[in-house]
């Protein structure tokens, strides 16, 4: 059973929405702060969050990057208020893997739910024949089963499913170029046309980690209007 931390403050949706994803077969925690939801987060582990942005205190926006920053991987799914789509962006860009806006369909937040949990399984599971469990290039070599990178002298990094579902794409796609629209919809499961720079983010965060000269890749670059190209 999957574990779903929803973090919301107005206790009549959050005790609604909950009621529903537990008739889905989830179990289901509720903070009502951004701070109650890093406490939890603290002493417990769950599958997905759903988080709203408009929270008293710190904002679901600052949940979000704080929890990247702090290492954690689980699918984070923004709630934002109609009128408030440039949240929504904004919590993607943090490290949101999806959003969905008030007021919402119930059907739609069950689907974005599925989605964000079948992506985080198919980022382990490799449903693509041609796709491999490893990938080597500069020191490093990846292992999409355990999520982590390895160099020869023992040094590890642990990667986010999206910074490995970007590398997943990059290895089925040796030296073609990958556009910024195919990796929203592939790896993000999100429309292609959407205006962020979340993909942009993402890439920055892996060249930062895996390539010895991150101002100047040799592994992971750029192609000018078009997208990025790995270099194996």
């Amino acid at each position: 059973m999957s574990r779903i931390l929803l973090v919301e403050d107005e206790d009549h949706l959050a005790q609604g929405l909950a009621y529903n994803l537990r008739n889905s077969g989830y179990d289901v925690e509720i903070a009502s702060t951004g701070e109650a939801a890093l406490e939890v987060l603290e002493r417990q582990t769950f599958d997905l969050i759903l988080l709203d942005v408009m929270l008293p205190g710190i904002s679901g926006l600052e949940v979000a990057e704080t929890l990247r920053k702090t290492g954690h991987t689980e699918p984070i799914v923004i709630v934002s208020a109609k009128d408030r789509t440039a949240d929504a962006v904004a919590g993607l860009d943090a490290g949101a893997d999806d959003y969905v806006t008030k007021p919402f369909d119930l059907d739609e937040v069950l689907a974005r739910v599925r989605g964000a949990l079948r992506r985080q399984v198919w980022g382990r599971t490799f449903p693509n024949s041609h796709a491999p469990e490893t990938l080597e290039f500069g020191r490093w070599q990846i292992d999409f089963q355990t999520f982590l990178a390895t160099a020869p002298d023992g040094e590890e990094l642990r990667l986010s499913p999206k910074e490995l579902g970007i590398l997943r794409l990059f290895a089925t796609r040796p030296g073609e170029v990958v556009s910024r629209e195919t990796f929203l919809e592939e790896v993000w499961g999100l429309p292609g046309s959407l205006e962020t720079r979340t993909v942009d983010n993402f890439i920055r965060k892996l060249r930062r980690a895996l390539e010895e000269h991150p101002s100047r890749p040799r592994h992971i670059t750029s192609v000018r209007g078009a997208g990025y190209r790995f270099v194996p």
